[in-house]
């Protein structure tokens, strides 16, 4: 049993593979430098507008493909307008556009060459998409129902799946953050699912964002099995580190499997072997100059047969990592939410989030667990927990007499 990469299921294929997340930086920037801030705020800016336009396109009658070629193109021309005088500075996809559909778990981004997905009315459709600037990432991804309104709302397993992943997702925006540890994340998680007579994915795994690294050492993990829970490590989550928080929740058993959908999405390995076929190295050379270490579609490349051609020599000798479409049981659904989020000193810094609307959903569950409602009510924004701390400092005070400013210090 082995945990893959990124989008990071556990898979029951028997293989073994090698990765390699080593940052090639001797000293990696992080976020107590003001311009780090500054880059990943810009280019969770440009994510989050980016989503908002690709959700609008999301309708009956839309093609799939037409939606991830929109994503990459806004990708593309967004990261160009900014810092333009860098002329050595990589800006760009850092995750290829997915539309991934109903039962298919994750990374649908279909060729020219492939059969397209329609979409329906009724159908569960997850965007998922990523930018850098400099290297420095932001990542989302969000659910919506095709056709659904408040005057038609989700309803039934597709409202039990969608609404369970969105309050998991709020529920470890407000664990992660320093000094927690991740297997509490991995737990509430559970619990919000269980809620929903809903299964996070087994094996799913969050990732620590670094600079060029989309798929850092710190990691959460959803619904391990026992072998998985045994193997993947503990870690506590320190100030400084930014995170993608990736949350997937099926209406089914939560077993991801590969059918016969190609793979279209690579990342290259920090690797060296010399390849054979000329296709290879002329695929290879592109792929390393124009995407670095991030994660890429064969339809970014201008010949896709040679693209198609190339990868195979490359997957076989461990150069790239794919990430293969993934598929829960026919007639379930599975639905997912993803935010960057930076941890800074005065409290977790959200940089992308979806615009989720809950109104437009209606499930029989609930959470009822006191303490998760509890969590879940909890302020997000470190501004405003700071005032709402004040002013219950200050209503103290009153009922004891004391001198508000006194209370208030003594409440920090």
């Amino acid at each position: 049993m082995l945990i893959s990469r990124r989008r990071n299921i556990a898979l029951d294929d028997g293989k073994t593979r090698v990765f390699n997340m080593a940052d090639s930086q001797d000293e990696e920037p992080t976020i107590s430098q003001d311009l780090v801030v500054t880059k990943y705020k810009m280019v969770g800016d440009m994510v989050n507008r980016i989503l908002k336009q690709l959700i609008e396109k999301a309708v009956d009658g839309q093609s799939s493909l037409e939606i991830c070629e929109l994503g990459d193109k806004l990708i593309l021309e967004e990261t160009s307008h900014v810092y333009k005088k860098e002329k050595e500075m990589k800006k760009g996809i850092a995750f290829p556009t997915c539309v991934s559909t109903n039962n298919a778990v994750c990374h649908f981004s279909p060729l020219k060459s492939d059969q397209d997905y329609i979409l329906k009315d009724g159908d569960v459709v997850k965007i998922d998409l990523g930018a850098h600037i400099d290297g420095f990432i932001a990542v989302v991804a969000h659910t919506l129902l095709v056709g659904a309104s408040k005057e038609n709302k989700g309803t039934g397993r597709k409202a039990d799946a969608i609404l369970a992943a969105h309050i998991a997702a709020e529920a470890a925006h407000r664990l992660v953050k320093p000094g927690n540890e991740n297997y509490l994340v991995t737990d509430t998680i559970q619990q919000v699912a269980d809620a929903f007579q809903c299964k996070p994915i087994e094996g799913m795994l969050s990732h620590q964002l670094k600079r060029n690294v989309i798929d850092g050492e710190k990691s959460i993990i959803q619904n391990p099995n026992e072998a998985q829970r045994k193997e993947h490590e503990k870690c506590e989550f320190d100030v400084h580190e930014v995170y993608a928080i990736d949350i997937l929740i099926s209406s089914g058993e939560g077993k991801a499997r590969e059918i016969d959908t190609r793979t279209t999405v690579f990342k290259r390995k920090d690797l060296v072997y010399q390849l054979k076929m000329k296709a290879s190295r002329m695929f290879f050379s592109e792929m390393e100059r124009r995407f670095n270490l991030m994660p890429f579609t064969l339809r970014a490349f201008e010949d896709e047969k040679k693209a198609r051609l190339g990868v195979v020599e490359c997957v076989k000798h461990q150069l790239v990592d794919p990430f293969p479409v993934l598929y829960e049981r026919e007639g379930e659904f599975v639905a997912q939410f993803k935010f960057t989020v930076l941890l800074m000193p005065n409290g977790p810094l959200r940089i992308t989030e979806s615009p989720f609307d809950p109104e437009l959903f209606q499930s029989e569950h609930t959470v009822e667990d006191p303490q998760l409602k509890a969590l879940l009510s909890r302020s997000v924004n470190p501004k405003a927990a700071k005032k709402k701390k004040k002013k219950a400092a200050n209503k103290a005070a009153k009922e004891v007499g004391e001198p508000p400013k006194a209370v208030e210090a003594e409440a920090k």
